[in-house]
Order: structure tokens, then C-alpha cells, then sequence
């Protein structure tokens, strides 16, 4: 071995040391016994191209061309296993265009009549499960297509009249964003309601209000579940705000300087319910700012969705025990028999990074194109289905441990002396008797400094600890200490007065159509 070894190295110099000239002997002895698959990899290649390409159709786009893609082309470059689920949009948008097409007098109203009833038979053979979807006709749009000159022939050549797949992609695009965006408000909507409901059952329940995840004020949980209906609504309207954008109709924008042929875009952007055309052809195109925007309101949204189910999962556990999820909602361990984990609110916490991770895969697609379209943009699908995938899911499952949870009354209740939680309602007393807020503060940090000495409460101090502190405080102090009494002293607008937190839950129940 050594000799062979000796005869593949070219004469080392004598600086090299002898490490370094094991290895290269090593390695050399490696090279000799590799099979030599470059040179069979090749020819199989080219064979199997051969093969292939005797069996595969021409492309839709290969007049140009004189030989195939390799198998290793198609493979990189296919998007059908992902964006087939656009076929129904894909239709709906070859339909408005034949239609177009015909009332312009580009195809006759024969052909038109012809190929809706072609596409007609299309959608019903794949929503049958019937339909083959062929990996070497690339995409959804040439599919389909391909699948209607089989069907009908001749006049389904005419329907990509005045039109690109690069204007088609997109026009497909909005319609399912459009459409998802309705479906994610409808799941918002659905949470929101069992937030209010949920809360209404639980309308005097005082828990503790946290900032730093330090104890900080007494609140009533109704106002502390109807901050997430807050969030929520903000979720929805940017939603709403988002779709308001995605609404404009790209088709007829064709590769990207729009056609010399007689199209009427506004009827097909009419007949697709769209508000518009867009109005600039190159940007119709390349635009995918309607993509980003979704994602990041997705993204908002699942960040709250993380924040809830972050406060849930805590007050689930033994060290809170605030709420309690039924069985139904819950997991177990598969070796620790004792175990009840809250594993959906786990996930909606886990998920919320996959559909930030969305967001930021676009963003940084899109970052480096130049104008107009650019096939990198076919990456574009896979996150925003997922995204839509996994709020979708998420917003389901909150809802559903929502209605699922009960909240641990007397364990709340236990927990409220500590804390010290009616100290900012003990500053406002000294407020209202004239003492600046600063100096209000100070005295009762020092009473809370005397608490901590006596091992007491704000609420057991006497009159003599009190006065001994600062001789403004009278007996009326009493009426502000304890959580109960803080709660009922909070009077400004949106705050966790029990007045106010009432107003709060009726306007929502109003808003949303909850009968009392």
C-alpha cells in the first residue's frame, strides 16, 4: 500500500511535515479506490435525458428550443407540488380573460363558449381527485392549460392571447390572498367572541396585573382578556387594510410592458371583483409588496397569539395555578403519568416563529430584484401558504382553549395579599389630599419599607404606623386599601374599574353580535 501510495504523490517538499504527508497518502489511496462516477454520472445523465425527453410533451414555451431540460432542471425548477392550490383562481382568471377576449373580438364567442365549458370540466375533474398533475408541464398554469388543448383543441391555443404567466402568477396570487385574508378574519372574530364570552362569566374576578413579571396592580380579568380582543382588532384591521391593497387586478399587465392588442383590462379586473387594474404594467408584474404586507400582519398577529399563549401556559403551571384546562385541550407525558400539559398554547407559541420565519424569507427574496418579474419570485408561494397555513391553525386552537380553560377562583383570590398591590392606589389618596405626586410617592414607598419590616400588609398597618409615616393620612385611608378597594377606585376611561370594565365587555358584546 505504502509503494502504490508513493507512486500517486508528486515528490513532497522537505518542509512538509510528515503528518501532512500521511494525509495526502491517505487520500491519495482514497481517490485511487473511488469509483469514477464523474465520467459514468454523465453519460447516465445524458442517456437518461435521452430517454426522457423522447417520452416528454414539448413545452408550451419551447419553440426556441432544440433539446429538453435535463430531469435535474425539471425537478429544481417544478412548483406544481406547491402551487397547484391555486387552480381554482387559475381558472376563475382564465375564465374573465377568455371572456374579455371574445367581447373584444380577439377569439369568438365559439371558442370563448368552448373553452369556459373546457375549464368548467377541468375544475370538476380536480376537485374530484381526477385530474393528473404532471410534473413536466411545470406549473398550475400549464397544467391546466395543457390539459384544455388536450380537451378541446385549437381554440384553447388562443386563450394565453395577451397574456404571461408572469401577469397570470400574480393575478392567481391576489385572488387567494383576497380570499384566505376573509378567512383568517373570520377565526379572528371567532376568538374574539370566546375571549368575551369567557370573560363575561368571570365579570368580579380581581387577579393580580403584572409589569416585569413583577406584581404591580390589582385588575379584573375580564379587563386583563379583553386586552387580547384590543390586539385582536388591530389584527383584523390591518387585515383589512392589507386586502384593501391586494384588490387590484394585474392581469393583462402580460410579461411586462403590457400588449399592442385591443384588451379591455378594467372589464376583467370588473369581472374578477377587483377595484381596479393596476395601473403600471412593469409594476404589476414585479409587485409582491402585498405578499410582505400579509406576512407581516400575520406575523403581528401571531406575536400576540405567542403572548397569550406565554401567559396561559404560566398560569397554568403548579408555581401560578391561576387557570385549569379541561382534558380535552390538554396533553400528557409518555413517562411521567402524573403530567397535564397545555401543549396547544405550547405550539401557538412555537408556531408564531415559523410565521415570523415566513415574513422574513420574503423579505429577503425580494430584496435584490431588479425590475420587473424574476423567477426567484416563485419562492414567494411556499412561505405565504404556510404563513396562512399556521394562523389559521393557530387562531382555531385558541379558540378552542378558550372555551376550555376555567379560572382557579380561590387560588387567585389566596394569592392577591401579596404584592403589595394597592400601593399606587394608596399614592392617588395622597394625591387627592394635596400632597404632590412625587412626595406621594416617596411616603408610600416608605410604607411599603415598614410593611416589609412588620412581615404585613398595606391593609394591617394601624393608624399610629400610618401617621408615624406622614401625618396627612386620616381614617378614610382604609377606604383605598386592599385590591378590592383599588378596583373600585379606578374611574378613568378604559381602565380596570369595575364600571368601566362593564362599559368595556357590553360595547364588545355590541361589536360583535354576542346576544346577552
Amino acid at each position: 500500500m505504502a509503494a502504490t501510495s508513493q507512486s500517486l504523490l508528486s515528490p513532497a517538499p522537505p518542509s512538509l511535515p510528515r503528518a501532512r504527508l500521511a494525509l495526502s497518502a491517505h487520500r491519495a489511496v482514497a481517490l485511487r479506490r473511488r469509483p469514477a462516477f464523474p465520467a459514468v454520472a454523465a453519460a447516465s445523465t445524458s442517456m437518461a435525458s435521452s430517454e426522457s425527453d423522447e417520452k416528454k410533451e414539448s413545452k408550451l414555451w419551447g419553440g426556441r428550443f432544440e433539446e429538453g431540460v435535463t430531469d435535474a432542471v425539471e425537478r429544481f425548477t417544478e412548483s406544481i407540488s406547491y402551487d397547484w392550490q391555486l387552480y381554482k383562481y387559475d381558472i376563475m382568471g382564465s375564465k374573465a380573460h377568455a371572456s374579455m377576449l371574445a367581447a373584444q373580438g380577439l377569439i369568438t364567442t365559439g371558442d370563448r363558449d368552448i373553452i369556459l365549458e373546457g375549464l368548467d370540466q377541468i375544475e370538476k375533474q380536480i376537485q374530484d381527485g381526477k385530474f393528473e398533475w404532471r410534473k413536466d408541464r411545470e406549473d398550475v398554469h400549464m397544467n391546466i392549460e395543457a390539459a384544455l388543448i388536450e380537451r378541446v383543441g385549437e381554440p384553447a391555443k388562443k386563450l394565453h392571447t395577451a397574456r404571461s404567466r408572469n401577469d397570470q402568477i400574480v393575478t392567481d396570487l391576489r385572488l387567494w390572498c383576497r380570499d384566505a385574508i376573509d378567512k383568517i378574519l373570520i377565526r379572528i372574530k371567532q376568538f374574539q367572541v370566546s375571549l368575551v364570552l369567557l370573560a363575561s362569566k368571570y365579570v368580579d374576578l380581581i387577579v393580580p396585573g403584572y409589569t416585569h413579571l413583577q406584581r404591580a396592580q390589582p385588575v379584573l380579568l375580564p379587563h386583563l382578556l379583553l386586552s387580547y380582543v384590543e390586539q385582536l382588532e388591530r389584527d383584523a384591521g390591518r387585515l383589512i387594510d392589507c386586502r384593501e391593497r391586494v384588490n387590484f387586478c394585474p392581469l393583462g399587465a402580460c410579461a411586462l410592458a403590457g400588449t399592442g392588442l385591443p384588451i379591455d383590462r378594467f372589464k376583467t379586473a370588473k369581472d374578477l371583483n377587483f377595484t381596479a387594474p393596476m395601473k403600471n404594467s412593469i409594476d404589476a408584474v414585479s409587485d409582491r409588496d402585498f405578499v410582505l404586507e400579509f406576512l407581516a400582519a400575520n406575523s403581528i398577529a401571531a406575536v400576540h397569539l405567542s403572548r397569550i399563549g406565554e401567559e396561559w401556559v404560566l398560569w397554568a403551571s403548579e408555581e401560578f395555578g391561576f387557570l385549569t384546562p379541561s382534558d380535552s385541550v390538554s396533553t400528557g407525558s409518555s413517562i411521567m403519568p402524573q403530567k397535564k400539559n397545555p401543549d396547544p398554547m405550547e405550539l401557538v407559541r412555537g408556531k408564531s416563529a415559523r410565521v415570523i420565519g415566513d415574513l422574513m424569507t420574503v423579505l429577503v427574496l425580494c430584496k435584490g430584484l431588479p425590475q420587473a418579474y424574476n423567477r426567484d419570485l416563485q419562492e414567494d408561494k411556499e412561505p405565504l401558504f404556510d404563513s396562512v397555513k399556521a394562523i389559521l391553525g393557530m387562531l382555531e386552537v385558541c379558540s378552542e382553549f378558550a372555551q376550555n380553560i376555567s379560572f382557579n377562583s380561590k387560588r387567585i383570590q389566596s394569592s392577591l395579599p401579596a404584592g403589595y398591590l394597592d400601593a399606587t392606589t394608596l399614592a392617588d389618596y395622597l394625591v387627592k389630599k394635596g400632597v404632590p405626586f412625587r412626595t406621594s410617592h416617596e411616603i408610600v414607598g416608605r410604607c411599603v419599607a415598614l410593611c416589609v419590616s412588620k412581615n404585613c400588609q398595606l391593609t394591617e398597618l394601624e393608624m399610629n404606623d400610618l401617621k408615624a409615616v406622614h401625618p396627612v393620612f386620616e381614617r378614610d385611608v382604609y377606604a383605598y386599601l386592599g385590591v378590592e378597594n383599588a378596583v373600585n377606585k379606578f374611574i378613568s376611561y378604559g381602565s380596570t374599574g369595575s364600571e368601566q370594565v362593564k362599559k368595556q365587555l357590553e360595547d364588545w358584546r355590541v361589536q360583535l353580535g354576542i346576544n346577552p
